[in-house]
């Protein structure tokens, strides 16, 4: 299956409808934005920083601090519709059953990091403003 077919399959799931229908709700409170964010932490070391990997998990940590930045009333220049896409992305990663399940082994992950790579790529705009703005001395830890 090649990638762009693997976006519109995972876009296209019931488990992705999921993961947007709760967005908005999340995205409305600060205190589930940082609980996510706290939770792709821990999905994000239990899959461990691979070598193959590495942009991936880069990614994934850009994500949650301009989560965390945006939750906390630091950077509010994200569009919404980008909020709601970061979000709807990461309640997917966390979820252990998507569209391949996490549990398999080497493959669980995979649509994950197809659809991260993917949002990054969408979102290159509004992701290169907020390196940027870190940049300029307005970084968030994420650790």
């Amino acid at each position: 299956m090649n990638n762009k077919s693997m976006i519109t399959q995972i876009l296209q799931s019931i488990f992705f409808r999921n993961a947007k229908g709760k967005a908005g709700r999340y995205a409305r409170n600060s205190g589930k934005l940082f609980e996510l964010a706290k939770d792709v932490m821990s999905k994000l070391q239990r899959v461990g920083v691979r070598e193959n990997m590495a942009e991936f998990t880069l990614s994934v940590q850009t994500l949650i601090r301009m989560v965390r930045a945006y939750a906390s009333g630091e950077y509010r220049s994200l569009p919404w519709k980008s909020l709601l896409s970061i979000v709807a992305v990461l309640i997917y990663f966390v979820s252990p059953i998507d569209l391949i399940p996490d549990f398999l082994p080497f493959v669980g992950v995979t649509d994950d990091v197809a659809l991260v790579v993917w949002l990054v790529k969408t979102l290159g705009d509004d992701v290169r403003k907020f390196g940027e703005w870190e940049k300029r001395g307005k970084s968030i830890n994420i650790g």
